[in-house]
Protein backbone atom coordinates (compact mmCIF):
# COMPACT_ATOMS: atom_id res chain seq x y z
CA UNK A 1 0.00 0.00 0.00
CA UNK A 2 1.41 3.88 -0.60
CA UNK A 3 0.36 7.04 0.16
CA UNK A 4 0.27 9.60 -2.43
CA UNK A 5 -1.10 13.24 -2.63
CA UNK A 6 -3.65 15.35 -4.74
CA UNK A 7 -2.95 18.86 -6.05
CA UNK A 8 -4.83 19.98 -2.81
CA UNK A 9 -2.60 17.83 -0.77
CA UNK A 10 -4.87 15.76 0.62
CA UNK A 11 -3.30 12.29 0.94
CA UNK A 12 -5.36 9.46 -0.64
CA UNK A 13 -4.17 5.43 -0.67
CA UNK A 14 -3.75 3.68 -3.63
CA UNK A 15 -4.08 -0.43 -3.49
CA UNK A 16 -2.38 -2.71 -5.20
CA UNK A 17 -4.93 -4.48 -7.48
CA UNK A 18 -7.84 -2.16 -5.44
CA UNK A 19 -10.80 -3.60 -7.90
CA UNK A 20 -9.81 -7.43 -6.66
CA UNK A 21 -10.01 -6.19 -3.39
CA UNK A 22 -12.87 -6.00 -0.61
CA UNK A 23 -12.73 -3.03 2.01
CA UNK A 24 -14.91 -2.70 5.12
CA UNK A 25 -13.91 0.55 6.95
CA UNK A 26 -14.94 2.30 10.47
CA UNK A 27 -18.42 1.33 11.77
CA UNK A 28 -18.94 -1.21 9.20
CA UNK A 29 -16.38 -3.65 9.90
CA UNK A 30 -16.63 -3.27 13.57
CA UNK A 31 -19.99 -4.31 13.16
CA UNK A 32 -19.44 -6.98 10.32
CA UNK A 33 -16.47 -8.45 13.17
CA UNK A 34 -18.93 -8.42 15.83
CA UNK A 35 -21.56 -10.41 13.93
CA UNK A 36 -19.09 -12.92 13.39
CA UNK A 37 -17.64 -13.16 16.83
CA UNK A 38 -21.69 -13.09 17.98
CA UNK A 39 -21.85 -15.88 15.54
CA UNK A 40 -19.64 -18.14 16.61
CA UNK A 41 -20.91 -17.21 20.53
CA UNK A 42 -24.25 -18.05 19.40
CA UNK A 43 -23.69 -21.71 18.43
CA UNK A 44 -21.92 -22.79 21.56
CA UNK A 45 -24.44 -20.96 23.77
CA UNK A 46 -26.99 -24.04 23.05
CA UNK A 47 -23.84 -26.41 24.79
CA UNK A 48 -23.57 -24.34 28.27
CA UNK A 49 -24.41 -25.80 31.60
CA UNK A 50 -25.78 -29.79 32.73
CA UNK A 51 -28.36 -29.20 30.99
CA UNK A 52 -26.74 -27.92 27.71
CA UNK A 53 -27.28 -29.83 23.79
CA UNK A 54 -24.62 -31.84 21.98
CA UNK A 55 -23.19 -30.73 18.88
CA UNK A 56 -22.22 -32.96 16.20
CA UNK A 57 -19.77 -32.58 13.75
CA UNK A 58 -19.07 -34.60 10.79
CA UNK A 59 -15.98 -34.30 8.97
CA UNK A 60 -14.79 -34.28 5.59
CA UNK A 61 -13.67 -37.88 5.69
CA UNK A 62 -16.86 -39.01 7.39
CA UNK A 63 -15.66 -39.03 10.93
CA UNK A 64 -18.84 -38.11 13.19
CA UNK A 65 -17.91 -36.57 16.81
CA UNK A 66 -20.09 -35.97 19.52
CA UNK A 67 -19.91 -33.44 22.25
CA UNK A 68 -20.58 -30.25 23.94
CA UNK A 69 -16.81 -29.41 24.83
CA UNK A 70 -16.87 -26.14 23.58
CA UNK A 71 -12.72 -26.30 22.47
CA UNK A 72 -13.25 -29.41 20.86
CA UNK A 73 -16.70 -27.91 18.83
CA UNK A 74 -14.66 -24.87 17.58
CA UNK A 75 -11.58 -27.12 16.70
CA UNK A 76 -13.64 -29.21 14.36
CA UNK A 77 -15.70 -26.21 12.17
CA UNK A 78 -14.15 -25.39 9.55
CA UNK A 79 -14.03 -21.58 10.27
CA UNK A 80 -13.48 -19.26 7.52
CA UNK A 81 -13.70 -16.26 8.83
CA UNK A 82 -10.63 -14.16 10.97
CA UNK A 83 -12.80 -12.65 13.44
CA UNK A 84 -14.29 -16.25 13.92
CA UNK A 85 -10.56 -17.79 14.14
CA UNK A 86 -9.97 -15.43 17.07
CA UNK A 87 -12.88 -16.80 18.71
CA UNK A 88 -11.67 -20.29 18.10
CA UNK A 89 -8.19 -19.27 19.63
CA UNK A 90 -9.60 -18.11 22.79
CA UNK A 91 -11.33 -21.72 23.74
CA UNK A 92 -8.42 -23.39 22.80
CA UNK A 93 -6.16 -21.19 24.90
CA UNK A 94 -8.58 -21.61 27.36
CA UNK A 95 -8.06 -25.46 26.86
CA UNK A 96 -4.56 -25.16 27.28
CA UNK A 97 -4.07 -23.40 30.08
CA UNK A 98 -7.07 -24.66 32.25
CA UNK A 99 -8.54 -27.54 30.29
CA UNK A 100 -12.38 -26.19 31.46
CA UNK A 101 -14.46 -23.67 30.97
CA UNK A 102 -14.02 -23.30 27.31
CA UNK A 103 -17.65 -22.99 26.25
CA UNK A 104 -18.26 -20.05 28.74
CA UNK A 105 -14.95 -17.97 28.12
CA UNK A 106 -16.45 -18.12 24.15
CA UNK A 107 -20.43 -17.27 25.64
CA UNK A 108 -19.32 -14.49 27.53
CA UNK A 109 -17.06 -13.05 24.84
CA UNK A 110 -20.01 -13.19 22.53
CA UNK A 111 -21.75 -11.46 25.07
CA UNK A 112 -19.21 -8.59 25.76
CA UNK A 113 -19.78 -8.57 21.74
CA UNK A 114 -23.41 -7.80 21.70
CA UNK A 115 -23.30 -5.03 24.29
CA UNK A 116 -20.39 -3.19 22.69
CA UNK A 117 -22.32 -3.11 19.46
CA UNK A 118 -25.08 -1.32 21.32
CA UNK A 119 -22.71 1.30 22.59
CA UNK A 120 -20.78 1.75 19.36
CA UNK A 121 -24.37 2.19 17.65
CA UNK A 122 -24.47 5.51 20.39
CA UNK A 123 -21.26 7.21 19.20
CA UNK A 124 -19.17 6.16 21.95
CA UNK A 125 -15.37 5.23 20.35
CA UNK A 126 -14.23 1.65 20.08
CA UNK A 127 -10.87 2.64 22.53
CA UNK A 128 -13.63 4.43 24.98
CA UNK A 129 -15.45 1.06 25.39
CA UNK A 130 -12.13 -1.25 25.14
CA UNK A 131 -10.61 0.80 28.67
CA UNK A 132 -13.98 0.64 30.81
CA UNK A 133 -13.80 -3.20 29.63
CA UNK A 134 -10.27 -3.27 31.09
CA UNK A 135 -11.69 -1.71 34.16
CA UNK A 136 -14.86 -3.53 34.53
CA UNK A 137 -12.57 -6.99 34.29
CA UNK A 138 -9.65 -5.90 36.47
CA UNK A 139 -12.56 -5.38 39.26
CA UNK A 140 -14.40 -8.68 38.29
CA UNK A 141 -10.83 -10.31 39.49
CA UNK A 142 -10.48 -8.55 42.49
CA UNK A 143 -14.25 -9.51 43.26
CA UNK A 144 -14.17 -13.00 42.68
CA UNK A 145 -10.43 -13.14 44.75
CA UNK A 146 -12.77 -11.69 47.37
CA UNK A 147 -16.01 -14.12 47.41
CA UNK A 148 -13.23 -17.37 47.16
CA UNK A 149 -13.59 -19.92 49.47
CA UNK A 150 -9.92 -22.13 50.03
CA UNK A 151 -10.35 -25.45 50.31
CA UNK A 152 -8.62 -27.87 52.13
CA UNK A 153 -7.93 -31.16 51.23
CA UNK A 154 -5.58 -33.92 51.98
CA UNK A 155 -5.30 -37.69 51.04
CA UNK A 156 -7.83 -38.91 53.51
CA UNK A 157 -9.96 -36.39 52.63
CA UNK A 158 -10.53 -35.91 49.11
CA UNK A 159 -14.37 -34.94 49.17
CA UNK A 160 -13.73 -31.46 48.04
CA UNK A 161 -11.69 -31.98 45.00
CA UNK A 162 -14.81 -34.86 44.13
CA UNK A 163 -17.21 -32.55 44.52
CA UNK A 164 -15.41 -29.90 42.33
CA UNK A 165 -14.96 -32.77 39.44
CA UNK A 166 -18.58 -33.95 39.37
CA UNK A 167 -19.39 -30.38 38.66
CA UNK A 168 -17.24 -30.44 35.20
CA UNK A 169 -18.52 -33.89 34.49
CA UNK A 170 -22.35 -32.81 34.99
CA UNK A 171 -22.43 -30.78 31.76
CA UNK A 172 -21.49 -34.05 30.15
CA UNK A 173 -22.68 -37.16 28.50
CA UNK A 174 -21.21 -39.16 30.81
CA UNK A 175 -23.25 -37.20 33.87
CA UNK A 176 -24.95 -40.69 35.21
CA UNK A 177 -21.32 -41.99 36.25
CA UNK A 178 -20.46 -38.57 37.60
CA UNK A 179 -19.55 -39.81 40.87
CA UNK A 180 -17.06 -42.89 39.72
CA UNK A 181 -15.45 -41.15 36.94
CA UNK A 182 -14.59 -38.04 39.24
CA UNK A 183 -13.25 -40.34 42.09
CA UNK A 184 -11.18 -41.93 39.39
CA UNK A 185 -9.96 -38.56 37.89
CA UNK A 186 -8.97 -37.41 41.43
CA UNK A 187 -7.28 -40.63 42.75
CA UNK A 188 -5.34 -40.55 39.13
CA UNK A 189 -4.28 -36.77 39.80
CA UNK A 190 -3.17 -37.35 43.58
CA UNK A 191 -0.71 -40.87 42.25
CA UNK A 192 1.13 -38.50 39.82
CA UNK A 193 0.93 -35.23 42.13
CA UNK A 194 4.02 -33.29 43.83
CA UNK A 195 2.15 -32.08 46.54
CA UNK A 196 4.98 -30.49 48.11
CA UNK A 197 6.00 -28.67 44.83
CA UNK A 198 1.77 -27.98 43.75
CA UNK A 199 3.15 -29.78 40.47
CA UNK A 200 1.22 -32.27 38.58
CA UNK A 201 2.06 -33.92 35.30
CA UNK A 202 -0.61 -35.59 33.65
CA UNK A 203 1.59 -37.13 31.32
CA UNK A 204 1.91 -40.16 33.49
CA UNK A 205 -1.50 -40.16 33.33
CA UNK A 206 -2.86 -42.58 30.13
CA UNK A 207 -6.10 -42.59 29.19
CA UNK A 208 -7.01 -45.86 27.39
CA UNK A 209 -10.39 -46.65 26.03
CA UNK A 210 -11.98 -50.40 24.63
CA UNK A 211 -15.41 -50.23 22.93
CA UNK A 212 -17.78 -53.02 25.03
CA UNK A 213 -18.83 -53.36 28.12
CA UNK A 214 -20.29 -50.57 29.87
CA UNK A 215 -19.17 -47.16 31.45
CA UNK A 216 -19.29 -48.15 35.06
CA UNK A 217 -16.67 -50.73 34.11
CA UNK A 218 -14.32 -47.92 33.41
CA UNK A 219 -11.66 -48.45 36.26
CA UNK A 220 -8.56 -47.04 37.21
CA UNK A 221 -4.94 -49.12 37.11
CA UNK A 222 -1.97 -48.18 39.16
CA UNK A 223 0.24 -49.02 36.64
CA UNK A 224 0.21 -49.64 32.54
CA UNK A 225 -2.24 -51.15 30.16
CA UNK A 226 -0.61 -52.23 27.06
CA UNK A 227 -3.29 -52.68 23.80
CA UNK A 228 -0.64 -56.12 22.77
CA UNK A 229 -0.57 -60.14 24.08
CA UNK A 230 1.97 -62.00 24.55
CA UNK A 231 3.54 -63.01 21.25
CA UNK A 232 3.11 -66.81 21.63
CA UNK A 233 -0.13 -68.50 22.35
CA UNK A 234 1.72 -71.11 24.66
CA UNK A 235 3.61 -68.36 26.69
CA UNK A 236 2.32 -67.94 30.31
CA UNK A 237 -0.57 -65.29 30.68
CA UNK A 238 0.28 -64.35 34.23
CA UNK A 239 3.76 -63.54 35.75
CA UNK A 240 4.06 -62.84 39.41
CA UNK A 241 7.38 -60.56 40.64
CA UNK A 242 8.07 -59.82 37.05
CA UNK A 243 11.64 -58.32 36.47
CA UNK A 244 10.88 -57.03 32.76
CA UNK A 245 13.86 -56.23 29.94
CA UNK A 246 12.98 -53.37 27.81
CA UNK A 247 14.30 -53.64 24.30
CA UNK A 248 14.15 -50.85 21.91
CA UNK A 249 16.74 -53.35 19.39
CA UNK A 250 15.17 -56.28 17.34
CA UNK A 251 15.17 -59.82 18.14
CA UNK A 252 17.38 -60.90 14.74
CA UNK A 253 20.53 -61.53 13.84
CA UNK A 254 22.54 -58.05 12.77
CA UNK A 255 22.29 -57.04 8.93
CA UNK A 256 25.77 -55.69 7.37
CA UNK A 257 25.05 -52.22 6.48
CA UNK A 258 27.32 -52.37 3.34
CA UNK A 259 25.78 -54.33 0.13
CA UNK A 260 26.98 -57.94 0.20
CA UNK A 261 26.14 -61.60 -1.20
CA UNK A 262 26.32 -64.86 0.05
CA UNK A 263 27.13 -67.79 -2.60
CA UNK A 264 25.75 -71.40 -0.74
CA UNK A 265 26.43 -73.89 -3.51
CA UNK A 266 26.54 -76.78 -1.20
CA UNK A 267 24.06 -78.19 1.70
CA UNK A 268 26.77 -77.88 4.84
CA UNK A 269 27.05 -74.06 3.79
CA UNK A 270 23.20 -73.98 4.13
CA UNK A 271 23.74 -75.80 7.56
CA UNK A 272 26.50 -73.81 8.81
CA UNK A 273 24.43 -70.43 8.04
CA UNK A 274 21.23 -71.33 9.80
CA UNK A 275 23.25 -73.00 12.76
CA UNK A 276 24.91 -69.77 12.68
CA UNK A 277 21.87 -67.66 12.41
CA UNK A 278 20.49 -69.97 15.78
CA UNK A 279 23.57 -69.61 17.72
CA UNK A 280 22.89 -65.58 17.42
CA UNK A 281 19.17 -66.16 18.63
CA UNK A 282 20.69 -68.72 21.28
CA UNK A 283 22.72 -65.56 22.75
CA UNK A 284 20.35 -62.98 22.72
CA UNK A 285 17.53 -65.52 24.70
CA UNK A 286 20.58 -66.52 26.65
CA UNK A 287 21.54 -62.83 27.57
CA UNK A 288 18.14 -62.05 28.68
CA UNK A 289 17.66 -64.99 30.63
CA UNK A 290 21.05 -64.04 32.17
CA UNK A 291 20.18 -61.20 34.06
CA UNK A 292 17.25 -62.38 35.07
CA UNK A 293 14.77 -61.52 32.59
CA UNK A 294 11.31 -62.82 32.80
CA UNK A 295 9.45 -60.98 30.29
CA UNK A 296 10.52 -58.82 27.21
CA UNK A 297 9.10 -56.14 26.01
CA UNK A 298 10.45 -55.06 22.73
CA UNK A 299 9.99 -52.38 20.38
CA UNK A 300 10.18 -54.85 17.27
CA UNK A 301 9.28 -57.61 15.95
CA UNK A 302 10.86 -60.81 16.00
CA UNK A 303 10.13 -63.81 13.71
CA UNK A 304 8.84 -66.95 14.39
CA UNK A 305 12.43 -68.72 14.66
CA UNK A 306 13.08 -66.34 17.98
CA UNK A 307 9.39 -66.99 18.77
CA UNK A 308 9.80 -70.50 19.01
CA UNK A 309 13.46 -70.10 20.84
CA UNK A 310 12.05 -67.64 23.39
CA UNK A 311 8.89 -70.06 23.97
CA UNK A 312 11.47 -73.14 24.80
CA UNK A 313 13.43 -71.32 26.97
CA UNK A 314 10.21 -69.76 28.69
CA UNK A 315 10.64 -66.16 28.17
CA UNK A 316 7.29 -65.04 27.75
CA UNK A 317 7.31 -61.86 25.48
CA UNK A 318 5.76 -58.91 23.82
CA UNK A 319 6.73 -57.07 20.53
CA UNK A 320 5.72 -53.85 18.35
CA UNK A 321 4.90 -52.01 21.79
CA UNK A 322 5.44 -48.04 21.04
CA UNK A 323 7.70 -45.62 21.90
CA UNK A 324 5.60 -43.66 24.58
CA UNK A 325 4.39 -46.95 25.92
CA UNK A 326 7.97 -48.36 26.44
CA UNK A 327 8.58 -45.35 28.17
CA UNK A 328 5.51 -45.18 30.58
CA UNK A 329 6.38 -48.53 31.33
CA UNK A 330 9.98 -47.99 31.94
CA UNK A 331 9.12 -45.02 34.24
CA UNK A 332 6.39 -47.00 35.71
CA UNK A 333 8.54 -50.35 36.27
CA UNK A 334 12.05 -48.17 37.26
CA UNK A 335 13.91 -50.05 34.19
CA UNK A 336 15.85 -48.38 31.67
CA UNK A 337 15.25 -48.75 28.01
CA UNK A 338 18.17 -51.07 26.71
CA UNK A 339 19.23 -50.11 22.97
CA UNK A 340 21.93 -52.89 22.41
CA UNK A 341 22.16 -56.69 24.03
CA UNK A 342 25.45 -55.84 24.98
CA UNK A 343 24.12 -53.10 27.62
CA UNK A 344 21.59 -55.61 28.90
CA UNK A 345 21.94 -55.69 33.36
CA UNK A 346 20.22 -56.37 35.87
CA UNK A 347 19.59 -52.95 37.29
CA UNK A 348 18.29 -51.71 34.20
CA UNK A 349 15.43 -54.22 34.83
CA UNK A 350 11.63 -53.19 35.78
CA UNK A 351 9.88 -54.91 38.30
CA UNK A 352 6.29 -55.12 38.72
CA UNK A 353 4.20 -56.92 41.15
CA UNK A 354 2.08 -58.66 38.04
CA UNK A 355 1.79 -58.81 34.39
CA UNK A 356 -1.27 -60.38 33.17
CA UNK A 357 -2.68 -60.79 29.81
CA UNK A 358 -6.69 -60.25 30.12
CA UNK A 359 -9.21 -60.98 27.48
CA UNK A 360 -12.47 -58.98 26.46
CA UNK A 361 -15.41 -60.68 26.08
CA UNK A 362 -16.54 -62.63 22.56
CA UNK A 363 -13.82 -61.18 20.83
CA UNK A 364 -10.10 -62.54 20.50
CA UNK A 365 -9.26 -58.73 21.91
CA UNK A 366 -6.38 -59.15 24.84
CA UNK A 367 -4.36 -56.41 26.78
CA UNK A 368 -1.25 -56.58 28.84
CA UNK A 369 -1.82 -55.41 32.55
CA UNK A 370 1.48 -54.29 33.88
CA UNK A 371 0.34 -53.65 37.96
CA UNK A 372 2.13 -53.26 41.50
CA UNK A 373 5.31 -51.29 39.82
CA UNK A 374 8.32 -50.35 41.73
CA UNK A 375 7.60 -46.67 41.25
CA UNK A 376 3.57 -46.22 40.78
CA UNK A 377 3.78 -42.59 39.69
CA UNK A 378 2.34 -43.91 35.90
CA UNK A 379 -1.01 -44.53 36.53
CA UNK A 380 -4.07 -45.51 33.08
CA UNK A 381 -7.72 -44.77 33.15
CA UNK A 382 -9.35 -47.92 31.12
CA UNK A 383 -12.69 -46.53 30.15
CA UNK A 384 -15.13 -48.74 28.57
CA UNK A 385 -18.06 -48.31 26.65
CA UNK A 386 -20.59 -48.81 24.11
CA UNK A 387 -19.43 -47.28 21.08
CA UNK A 388 -16.15 -45.50 19.99
CA UNK A 389 -18.00 -41.57 20.38
CA UNK A 390 -18.78 -42.73 23.87
CA UNK A 391 -15.45 -43.45 24.62
CA UNK A 392 -13.81 -40.16 23.04
CA UNK A 393 -16.60 -38.02 23.90
CA UNK A 394 -15.45 -39.88 28.35
CA UNK A 395 -11.53 -39.05 27.12
CA UNK A 396 -12.40 -35.35 26.71
CA UNK A 397 -14.39 -35.09 30.02
CA UNK A 398 -12.52 -36.88 31.85
CA UNK A 399 -9.60 -34.78 30.51
CA UNK A 400 -11.76 -31.79 31.64
CA UNK A 401 -12.24 -33.56 35.45
CA UNK A 402 -8.02 -34.02 35.30
CA UNK A 403 -7.31 -30.63 34.71
CA UNK A 404 -10.12 -29.06 37.65
CA UNK A 405 -8.06 -31.49 39.89
CA UNK A 406 -4.62 -30.10 38.72
CA UNK A 407 -5.87 -26.49 39.07
CA UNK A 408 -7.21 -26.96 42.54
CA UNK A 409 -3.95 -28.84 43.75
CA UNK A 410 -2.11 -25.72 41.83
CA UNK A 411 -4.55 -23.35 43.88
CA UNK A 412 -7.05 -24.57 45.79
CA UNK A 413 -9.13 -21.63 45.94
CA UNK A 414 -12.65 -22.12 44.47
CA UNK A 415 -16.20 -19.82 43.48
CA UNK A 416 -19.49 -21.18 43.46
CA UNK A 417 -20.92 -22.63 39.84
CA UNK A 418 -24.12 -22.06 38.74
CA UNK A 419 -23.82 -18.60 37.44
CA UNK A 420 -23.60 -17.30 40.73
CA UNK A 421 -19.60 -15.66 40.76
CA UNK A 422 -21.19 -13.82 37.37
CA UNK A 423 -23.92 -12.84 39.04
CA UNK A 424 -21.92 -11.54 41.79
CA UNK A 425 -19.35 -9.95 39.80
CA UNK A 426 -21.99 -8.26 37.74
CA UNK A 427 -23.73 -6.36 40.97
CA UNK A 428 -19.89 -5.35 42.35
CA UNK A 429 -19.34 -3.87 38.87
CA UNK A 430 -22.57 -2.44 38.89
CA UNK A 431 -21.97 -0.50 42.23
CA UNK A 432 -18.55 0.18 40.96
CA UNK A 433 -19.48 1.68 38.04
CA UNK A 434 -20.38 4.55 39.77
CA UNK A 435 -17.10 5.90 40.79
CA UNK A 436 -16.28 6.53 37.39
CA UNK A 437 -16.81 9.36 35.45
CA UNK A 438 -17.22 10.13 31.65
CA UNK A 439 -17.77 7.82 29.35
CA UNK A 440 -15.89 4.54 30.30
CA UNK A 441 -18.71 4.33 32.76
CA UNK A 442 -21.16 3.23 30.05
CA UNK A 443 -18.55 0.71 29.08
CA UNK A 444 -18.72 -0.24 32.69
CA UNK A 445 -22.36 -1.11 33.01
CA UNK A 446 -22.88 -3.10 29.33
CA UNK A 447 -19.50 -5.30 31.14
CA UNK A 448 -21.62 -6.34 34.02
CA UNK A 449 -24.45 -6.71 31.56
CA UNK A 450 -22.98 -9.06 29.65
CA UNK A 451 -21.60 -10.84 32.88
CA UNK A 452 -25.38 -11.80 33.47
CA UNK A 453 -24.96 -14.01 30.04
CA UNK A 454 -23.95 -17.00 31.49
CA UNK A 455 -26.49 -17.12 34.04
CA UNK A 456 -29.07 -16.25 31.38
CA UNK A 457 -27.97 -18.84 29.27
CA UNK A 458 -27.50 -21.83 31.97
CA UNK A 459 -31.65 -20.61 33.15
CA UNK A 460 -32.73 -21.14 29.37
CA UNK A 461 -31.02 -24.52 28.12
CA UNK A 462 -32.54 -25.78 31.75
CA UNK A 463 -35.75 -24.75 30.31
CA UNK A 464 -36.71 -22.09 32.86
CA UNK A 465 -37.93 -18.71 32.08
CA UNK A 466 -34.18 -17.03 31.59
CA UNK A 467 -35.01 -13.15 32.72
CA UNK A 468 -37.86 -14.15 35.80
CA UNK A 469 -35.23 -16.38 36.82
CA UNK A 470 -31.62 -14.08 36.59
CA UNK A 471 -33.89 -11.58 38.07
CA UNK A 472 -35.02 -13.67 41.17
CA UNK A 473 -31.59 -15.41 42.01
CA UNK A 474 -29.50 -11.16 41.95
CA UNK A 475 -32.40 -9.38 44.05
CA UNK A 476 -31.85 -12.91 46.10
CA UNK A 477 -27.70 -12.30 46.04
CA UNK A 478 -28.48 -8.42 46.73
CA UNK A 479 -30.89 -9.15 49.67
CA UNK A 480 -29.12 -11.43 51.68
CA UNK A 481 -25.89 -10.22 50.05
CA UNK A 482 -24.40 -13.60 49.91
CA UNK A 483 -22.60 -14.56 45.98
CA UNK A 484 -23.71 -18.48 46.55
CA UNK A 485 -26.80 -17.89 45.15
CA UNK A 486 -26.92 -19.37 41.17
CA UNK A 487 -29.27 -20.82 38.96
CA UNK A 488 -30.85 -24.38 40.49
CA UNK A 489 -30.33 -26.05 36.85
CA UNK A 490 -30.93 -29.10 38.06
CA UNK A 491 -34.31 -28.68 39.93
CA UNK A 492 -32.85 -29.45 43.48
CA UNK A 493 -35.28 -26.99 44.66
CA UNK A 494 -32.59 -24.98 46.35
CA UNK A 495 -30.78 -21.63 44.54
CA UNK A 496 -27.73 -21.76 47.09
CA UNK A 497 -24.71 -23.63 45.28
CA UNK A 498 -22.98 -24.08 48.44
CA UNK A 499 -25.47 -26.56 49.57
CA UNK A 500 -25.37 -28.40 45.44
CA UNK A 501 -22.20 -28.69 46.21
CA UNK A 502 -21.62 -26.67 42.33
CA UNK A 503 -18.14 -25.52 42.60
CA UNK A 504 -15.70 -24.10 40.38
CA UNK A 505 -11.96 -23.08 40.19
CA UNK A 506 -11.14 -19.80 40.69
CA UNK A 507 -8.23 -19.61 38.64
CA UNK A 508 -10.37 -21.00 35.99
CA UNK A 509 -13.25 -18.54 36.27
CA UNK A 510 -9.93 -15.57 36.23
CA UNK A 511 -9.00 -16.58 33.27
CA UNK A 512 -11.83 -17.02 31.35
CA UNK A 513 -12.72 -13.48 32.29
CA UNK A 514 -9.35 -12.13 31.50
CA UNK A 515 -9.34 -13.77 28.34
CA UNK A 516 -12.62 -12.96 27.20
CA UNK A 517 -12.05 -9.45 27.46
CA UNK A 518 -8.26 -9.37 26.06
CA UNK A 519 -10.10 -10.63 22.45
CA UNK A 520 -13.42 -8.18 22.55
CA UNK A 521 -10.69 -5.43 23.10
CA UNK A 522 -8.36 -6.50 20.04
CA UNK A 523 -12.07 -7.43 18.32
CA UNK A 524 -13.29 -3.75 18.72
CA UNK A 525 -9.93 -2.13 17.52
CA UNK A 526 -10.37 -3.13 14.14
CA UNK A 527 -11.52 -0.65 12.15
CA UNK A 528 -10.54 -1.67 8.56
CA UNK A 529 -10.59 -5.19 7.03
CA UNK A 530 -9.00 -5.43 4.07
CA UNK A 531 -9.63 -8.78 2.11
CA UNK A 532 -9.00 -10.15 -1.21
CA UNK A 533 -12.21 -10.30 -3.27
CA UNK A 534 -14.09 -13.98 -3.87
CA UNK A 535 -13.65 -14.95 -6.83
Amino acid sequence: MALAFDEFGRPFIILKEQEQKSRLRGLDAQKANISAGKAVARILRTSLGPKGMDKMLQSPDGDVTITNDGATILEQMDVDNQIAKLMVELSRSQDYEIGDGTTGVVVMAGALLEKAERLLERGIHPIRIAEGYEMASRISVEHLERVANKFEFDDSNLEPLIQTCMTTLSSKIVNRCKRSLAEIAVKAVLAVADLERKDVNLDLIKVEGKVGGKLEDTELIYGIVVDKDMSHPQMPKQIEDAKIAILTCPFEPPKPKTKHKVDIDTVEKFQTLRLQEQKYFDDMVQKCKDVGATLVICQWGFDDEANHLLMHRNLPAVRWVGGVELELIAIATGGRIVPRFQELSPEKLGKAGIVREKSFGTTKDRMLYIEHCANSRAVTIFIRGGNKMIIEETKRSLHDALCVARNLIRNNSIVYGGGSAEISCSIAVEAAADRYPGVEQYAIRAFGDALEAIPMALAENSGLQPIETLSAVKSQQIKDNNPHYGIDCNDVGTNDMREQNVFETLIGKQQQILLATQVVKMILKIDDVISPSEY
